[in-house]
């Protein structure tokens, strides 16, 4: 599964968004399950940024957020989301050419 955060970041807080997120995503990664991390910003408006992880399934995801040092460090980032869907199952679809 992969989760899929966005953020609205003004120009003068993205040092710090950066730093939070690197902190977020270093704890987040030493749980169980964790597959992966990156961190992007929209091309065409620099306020726009998304932290995308990927774990082995829902229940890791879960149990990660529920650890205490998860629960310091990256869940106060994870609440300034937008309040959208942020789970989201991986889905194989057929691509041209039998990929």
């Amino acid at each position: 599964m992969i989760v899929i955060t966005r953020y609205t970041v003004p120009p003068e807080q993205v040092e710090d968004f950066r730093a939070r997120a690197a902190e977020a995503l270093r704890v987040l990664g030493a749980r169980p399950g964790f597959l992966g991390s990156r961190v992007g910003r929209a091309a065409d408006d620099p306020r726009l940024w998304t932290v995308v992880t990927e774990w082995e399934g829902a229940g890791y995801y879960r149990r990660a957020l529920s650890d205490f040092e998860v629960r310091m460090a990256a869940v106060p980032l994870l609440s300034q989301a937008r309040d959208e869907p942020t789970a989201y199952e991986i889905v194989n679809v057929p691509t041209p050419g039998g990929g």
